[in-house]
């Protein structure tokens, strides 16, 4: 059968591995959830670990395997409340017999019994085990206990077992649990935009990440910025209804579900698709990209050969894009953002009125566990004077919570303009 597998950026998944035969199968799931562009994480049991070997996961995850629960180097980084915390969704495939008493009963015996108690994400088994154990009463009973707790159980097929035997009991294949997840998280991100619907009927345009200004062909002036949190952005904007476009300038990330993306590299180019959008009908304009501030005055045409201790490049200044489109006569909703290292509140206020714009996300990207390169980040919010809306600090929490939390204060605005007189 084949289904659509598309990317689902952003979402974390913790795909336990518990003793069985079929966990030889977890391995090619790992590889088919990757493929629909989710990230990964492995935990493995003991009896897991005598079937196939962390060190494969690892080479398929790309990430380091949990598999002890009293790990100090595992305490030390992602620790078992912080794994629990990372995932959106833990996925326990193939679930042995013993895994799914010990979640029944409420044990905490092992990094996995651990894990299931400390998350607040869904949790969904895979039974696999044979026929005869998975009919018995207690097996069973446990199930219903799991149920009735909100567990999501995904029942197992019926075939020949290894152990010889036919019936109930085989795991799914990797690419039916893979079609389970990703339609899960569709029917999720959709349900938030119908409930909701913040944004619903508004065409918002996202520019996002780096962008690269050459020197010669094969040099150029950049900066760190990853494009996460406009990513993260644009993803939040489609599940709250809208349309969204977003030019992405030089980044490694996965094109959001829903999305359309034009990609970019100079400042020059950014500027010239956003000039297109306003012509398309751009409702929302959020300036999330690290622009280049200055260019390189004349491009060799060819590579720069070494000579000399120095080498002077003489540069001139882009075009401020933020600015750029809020002077326009048709100008959208106007969302920037300000990077700053130090006096981070007061540089954003003067951009705000400088730029005219309607809203300004600023954060203090010289702090190491927020900004370009984490995955978490912090920020105030700043409205201009029109809006009835008080400034906004939003804690420390993942690009995409943040995400939401500013889609959610563009929402608010909307609504709370006060009218000229």
């Amino acid at each position: 059968m084949s289904f659509d597998l598309s990317v689902i950026p952003n979402k974390n998944i913790v795909l336990a591995v518990t003793g069985g035969i079929a966990a030889y199968k977890s391995a090619i799931l790992v590889r088919r959830l990757k493929d629909a562009g989710f990230n990964v994480r492995v935990v493995m049991t003991q009896g897991a670990q005598a079937f196939i070997t962390p060190l494969t996961f690892q080479a398929l995850s790309g990430n380091p395997v949990h598999t002890e629960l009293l790990n100090p180097e595992a305490e030390a980084g992602m620790g078992h409340i912080e794994l629990a915390r990372w995932a959106d969704l833990l996925l326990v495939a193939p679930a042995s017999c013993d895994t799914l008493a010990k979640f029944a009963a409420g044990l905490a015996d092992d990094l996995l019994s651990t894990l299931y108690l400390a998350t607040k994400s869904p949790v969904w088994v895979a039974p696999a085990m044979n026929q005869q154990m998975w009919a018995a009463k207690a097996t069973q009973r446990n199930l219903n206990t799991l149920v009735e707790d909100g567990v999501h159980v995904i029942m197992p097929d019926a075939g020949s077992q290894a152990c010889g035997d036919v019936g109930l009991g085989r795991m799914p294949e990797p690419e039916d649990l893979t079609r389970q997840v990703t339609q899960y998280f569709h029917k999720a991100q959709r349900a938030i935009a119908e409930k909701f619907g913040m944004l619903a009927g508004k065409h918002v345009v996202v520019t996002a990440g780096p962008t690269r200004e050459a020197i010669d062909p094969v040099r150029y002036i950049s900066n760190h910025s990853t494009g996460k949190m406009g990513f993260s952005l644009a993803a939040a904007c489609y599940a709250a209804g809208a349309k969204v476009t977003l030019i992405a300038g030089p980044v490694s990330l996965d094109t959001p579900n829903g999305v359309r993306r034009i990609n970019v590299s100079s400042a020059v180019q950014m500027l010239d698709i956003s000039m297109q959008m306003l012509d398309e009908g751009c409702d929302i304009f959020i300036a999330t990209a690290a622009v280049a501030d200055y260019r390189v005055a004349e491009v060799a045409e060819h590579k720069i050969k070494k000579s000399g201790d120095e080498l002077n490049v003489s540069l001139i200044k882009n075009p401020d894009i933020v600015a750029t489109i809020a002077q326009q006569q048709k100008r959208p909703f106007m969302v920037g953002f300000a990077a700053e290292t130090r006096n981070v509140e007061e540089y954003a206020a003067g951009k705000l009125v400088a730029k005219k714009l309607d809203m300004i996300a600023c954060n203090d990207v010289s702090r190491p566990d927020i900004g370009f390169a984490s995955d978490e980040n912090a920020m105030i919010v700043f409205f201009a004077e029109q809006y009835q809306m008080q400034k906004r600090d939003l804690e420390k929490a993942s690009k995409q919570e943040i995400a939401q939390q500013l889609v959610e204060a563009i929402h608010d605005a909307l609504h709370n303009e006060i009218e000229p007189v």
